[in-house]
């Protein structure tokens, strides 16, 4: 630092060159960019689409499990794979801070970016179930504080790395017995929870839940959240409610990716697309086929792969992007590049959201935090235990209190904005949420570029 301003790495420096120089891009190479990076955008979304949900659906149907569990779990750490990629590359590669400041500051953006997108992309209006959305912020709050107080002395130690992975093992053990301490938070908060109860129980018996059997074909029921569990007792019902793809409808003749739509602009898409299709298509198994069904979680391993890679590229070229059209390092770190590594978890929550299914959205939104947090203790806990044992990992803590503020902030506005709004996620609590997170982006930006708070930034070299 000089003078009191604190310089960081030129966000470019994590990633290889780009394809023309400075000045071609000025001349007009930058537009080449652009078209990556809406081309990698609505690869992800292939991918979500035709084969990371569809695996997500199995897993959870062969599990027994809820939607919001199976959101906060599988979903959360399949959407997040590429901020896992992240951190390893923070620890091992960089030996930089990129890890903590790409999953920290991306944090208000996957609370309150991702709830506005799922409220205003969505016309279905979903009704959310109380304990879910506690359970799941009162563990990234906890996971949050912990990783904060870690990092508060510039140093990690193998002991602190630890008890983040046993933090989230506390976590998934909730959830094991999630059912079951739902009902006696509901009995013991009666008075004040039986409104959440009913609507709970209304949305469930909406929704009717299948299943399989092998000589009988698909079976319908109606049964409430509270009666299932994350392992099911009969093993020949879905406790998953039916949903993203109609897999109930699973047969040799589901629709070939290769058909092609019927609307005229799904079409234009279908055609601009169908590299990327192909490519996925030879890649990954389809297990909304009866012939690939058993691979489904060949397919879901696949699928997170590829969108770690897609992803990749596409904050690569935003960064390159974001420097070439002179937007200062600190507005791409809070804005573009948390948007950009995001992206999985914004598609696949706007898609669940979009057939109804709000407690999985909302689980997934929250649990990728809870297990971004996870992220960054696996890659600490290996360098400190097992790699440089003689002493810590050194990270920059620099900027922090404001940054702790602002998760502590953020979190609890989206659960009092979700309690305000009726339990229910629909346009108007996209709204809400749209506007919380531009007020939290400005103060952010304005915090970082020094104009409020005493914090000024540079880029080290400038």
């Amino acid at each position: 630092s000089e003078n009191g301003t604190r310089c960081v790495l030129s966000s470019s420096s994590e990633f290889p060159e780009g394809f023309f120089t400075p000045q071609e891009r000025k001349d007009g190479g930058i537009v080449i960019y652009f078209i990556i990076i809406l081309y990698m955008f609505l690869a992800v979304s292939i991918v979500c689409d035709d084969y990371f949900l569809p695996s997500l659906e199995i897993i959870s149907e062969c599990l027994g499990l809820s939607q919001d569990v199976a959101g906060a779990t599988f979903m959360a750490a399949g959407s997040s794979a590429p901020e896992l990629v992240t951190a390893f590359l923070g620890a091992f590669v960089t030996k930089g801070d990129i890890g903590v400041s790409t999953i920290l500051g991306s944090a208000i953006y996957n609370l309150l970016g991702i709830s506005a997108a799922c409220g205003l992309f969505s016309s279905v209006v979903s009704r959310l179930s109380c304990w879910p959305l506690f359970r799941d912020c009162l563990a990234y709050t906890i996971s949050a504080a912990a990783v904060l107080a870690m990092i508060s002395d510039n140093r990690i130690y193998w002991y602190e790395s630890a008890s983040l992975l046993l933090i989230y093992g506390c976590y998934i053990l909730v959830l094991c017995f999630d059912i079951k301490i739902n009902q006696y938070i509901m009995k013991k908060f009666s008075p004040c929870c039986t409104c959440f109860t009913k609507a709970m129980e209304e949305n469930a018996e909406q929704q009717p839940l299948v299943g399989w059997r092998d000589e009988s074909g698909p079976l319908i029921r109606q049964q409430s959240r509270t009666d299932s569990g994350i392992f099911q007792d009969e093993l020949d019902y879905s406790q998953l409610s039916t949903s993203l793809h109609g897999l109930d409808e699973i047969s040799e003749d589901h629709p070939n990716v290769f058909t092609m739509p019927e609307a005229d602009m799904k079409r234009i898409l279908w055609v601009l697309s169908l590299p990327i299709i192909t490519l996925l298509y030879l890649t990954i198994p389809d297990c909304r086929k009866q012939f690939w069904r058993n691979w489904f979680m060949v397919t879901f391993l696949i699928s997170a792969a590829w969108i770690s890679a897609i992803t990749y590229v596409l904050v690569w070229m935003v960064t390159i992007a974001g420097e070439t059209l002179g937007i200062p390092e600190s507005v791409m770190g809070l804005t573009l590049l948390a948007a950009g590594t995001s992206v999985p978890d914004t598609v696949a929550s706007v898609l669940v959201a979009r057939k109804g299914n709000g407690d999985m959205a909302m689980s997934n939104i929250v649990g990728s935090n809870v297990f971004d947090m996870l992220c960054l203790g696996i890659p600490w806990f290996i360098k400190t235990a097992f790699i440089t044992t003689s002493g810590p990992i050194e990270v920059s803590s620099s900027g922090l209190t404001y940054t702790a503020i602002s998760l502590i902030c953020s979190v609890g506005f989206i659960f009092l904005a979700v309690h305000l709004n009726g339990w229910k996620i629909d346009k108007k609590l996209g709204t809400i949420c749209l506007v919380l997170y531009l007020v939290f982006t400005v103060l952010s930006i304005l915090y970082e570029l020094g104009i409020i708070g005493n914090n000024p930034t540079r880029v080290c070299g400038n």
